[in-house]
């Protein structure tokens, strides 16, 4: 009896002293558990720059139609988004697929099915609604949490970052992510959404970083970014990992709110 009941104190000790350490932010924590293996799907951003006076109309498409064929032709919806900043109409959303072929063939069948023509046809009677469309093809990061639907209520603010770098130094910047950055944006009160990195198109460029972070609303993740970059830790982690030289060109971020039908709120 007294054997059992030591070994049940040294457990209780022990899950004590564990749940200390993920509080804290330490190696048990959630945020710095190295995730799992990262996925092989294809992803790709659309970006959509609707016809002047449009983007209401685009951004309807998507909800009564668009949305439901896709999965019908076995794309996936990540998300769907537009930027708190009204003077920009676009609208942002994101796909996944089971790899790049399947996406193309996904694509060509969507094109072709009569019930997406006759969606083109009633919706575009009185003129296009689709200017042109941006695609940045991407795959998962090493560094990415599980993609999956999450909501919340009230909806989220996403904050879409890209990062390039100078040449070889994607591995330094990956190195930083994993071992430091991701942790500090939890401490912060940011949360690591995904994270993927762009296939290029052309040989001659260099593959991008890219990640969404998700904030209570855009004034919150902008003061939690002003407390990250002035924290000590951080401030010696970008010291140290700098000594040769800077690792990013250009970082871009773009805030944006949820559409209704997105899977991510």
């Amino acid at each position: 009896m007294k054997k059992a009941l030591m070994m049940f104190a040294l457990s209780a000790v022990a899950l004590c002293s564990a749940t200390l350490t993920a509080l804290a932010g330490g190696p048990g924590s959630p945020a710095n558990t190295p995730p799992s293996a990262p996925s092989t799907k294809y992803y790709e951003v659309r970006i959509y720059y609707p016809t002047p006076g449009k983007y209401e109309a685009i951004v309807d498409r998507f909800r009564q139609y668009t949305t439901k064929i896709f999965e019908k032709h076995g794309m996936e919806n990540i998300g769907y988004w537009t930027p708190t900043d009204t003077s920009r109409k676009e609208l942002i959303y994101i796909l996944a697929y089971p790899s790049k072929a399947a996406r193309d063939t996904s694509w060509k069948h969507f094109g072709a099915d009569p019930e997406w023509k006759a969606v083109v046809a009633k919706t575009e009677a009185n003129g296009k609604l689709v200017d042109h469309v941006t695609s940045i093809f991407m795959t998962e990061s090493e560094l990415s949490p599980v993609v999956k639907p999450s909501k919340q209520s009230p909806p989220r603010t996403f904050e879409l970052r890209t990062y390039s770098t100078h040449p070889g130094k994607m591995p330094d910047l990956i190195a930083r992510f994993r071992d430091h950055t991701r942790a500090l944006f939890t401490k912060h009160g940011m949360t690591n959404i995904a994270y993927w990195m762009t296939q290029p198109k052309n040989a001659d460029e260099q593959p991008q970083l890219l990640y969404i972070l998700a904030h209570p609303s855009e004034a919150a993740g902008k003061q939690h970014f002003d407390e990250f970059r002035k924290d000590p830790v951080w401030e010696k982690v970008k010291a140290d990992s700098e000594k040769n030289g800077p690792i990013t060109t250009k970082v871009e971020s773009v805030y944006m709110k949820p559409t209704d039908y997105s899977p991510m709120q």
